[in-house]
């Protein structure tokens, strides 16, 4: 793990410590890898299969991605304390499912998803929770799991 970030306050008063930035980046990154590879195994299918896992995967059992699994860590619900479920992983990740879309259109729709991404990750490194415009809507924030007292 790199660096400690900004503590993060959840509403109940409860404080976590901000999830370390270039362990986001590595789960993101595992998680693009799997939605590569369901895109070049099954061509027609894998596209949609990866836009879906994109949109979903925070909603797996304790809030976890597979990249988030495999870095240690974990989407929580800031209103109610709890591990996300697949209704806030949808909301966070529309703007990665619309990033995945927009490349699907050659030159201009990589601009578009590289805007999208930048911007997205500025302001994960930006932000005093590390919170995106995806957590914001979803009202979602990312930790490292190991610091959480949340069953899977």
């Amino acid at each position: 793990m790199i660096g400690a970030g900004p503590v993060a306050k959840l509403i109940d008063g409860a404080v976590y410590p901000k999830a370390y930035v270039l362990n986001r980046f590595i789960a993101k990154l595992i998680d693009v890898f799997i939605v590569v590879a369901a895109d070049e195994v099954a061509p027609p299918v894998g596209f949609l299969a990866g836009l879906v896992y994109i949109l979903i995967a925070d909603g797996f059992a304790g809030g976890r991605s597979i990249g988030k699994r495999l870095v240690g860590l974990q989407t929580m619900r800031l209103d109610v304390r709890e591990t996300a479920g697949f209704r806030e992983s949808i909301i966070r990740n529309l703007p990665f499912g619309v990033a995945q879309l927009l490349f699907a259109v050659p030159y201009v729709g990589w601009i578009g998803s590289a805007a999208v991404l930048a911007f997205e990750s500025v302001l994960i490194v930006g932000n005093e929770q590390g919170r995106r415009l995806g957590d914001e809507v979803a009202r979602t924030q990312v930790l490292d799991a190991e610091q959480l007292a949340v069953p899977d």
